[in-house]
C-alpha cells in the first residue's frame, strides 16, 4: 500500500473529534493529504483512508505525532510522513 495515494476529494473528521486546525498538503508527485489536528492528536486523511496519530513529546524541533509504525513530523509548512525506511515530504498548500 502506498503511503499517500492521490486524493479525489478530502473527507472530514466527525465533529466530536474537535480538530481545530485543518491543512492540505501536497506530497511530491503523490497527491494531496489533509491533516486535521489539535493539541493531543491528529488525523491524516488520504482518499477514503484515515489514520489517527497521537502527539508525542520530543526534544526535536516541530510537532511529532505517532501511530503504530508511522510518524508525522510537522515543522512550519512542511509535513514529513515516515514509515521507515520510507520518508515522504509534503508542503502545505492551504488551510481547509
Amino acid at each position: 500500500m502506498a503511503i499517500v495515494p492521490l486524493l479525489a476529494q478530502a473527507m472530514h473528521s466527525p465533529w466530536w473529534e474537535d480538530y481545530a486546525i485543518k491543512d492540505r498538503y501536497l506530497c511530491r508527485d503523490k497527491g494531496m493529504v489533509v491533516l486535521e489536528r489539535n493539541d493531543a492528536q491528529a488525523s491524516l486523511i488520504h482518499g477514503p483512508n484515515r489514520s489517527t496519530f497521537f502527539r508525542e513529546r520530543s526534544e526535536l524541533p516541530g510537532l511529532h505525532y505517532t501511530a503504530d509504525d508511522m510518524r508525522l513530523i510537522l515543522r512550519g509548512d512542511e509535513l514529513t510522513i515516515e514509515r521507515l525506511p520510507q520518508r515522504l515530504q509534503c508542503l502545505r498548500t492551504e488551510q481547509v
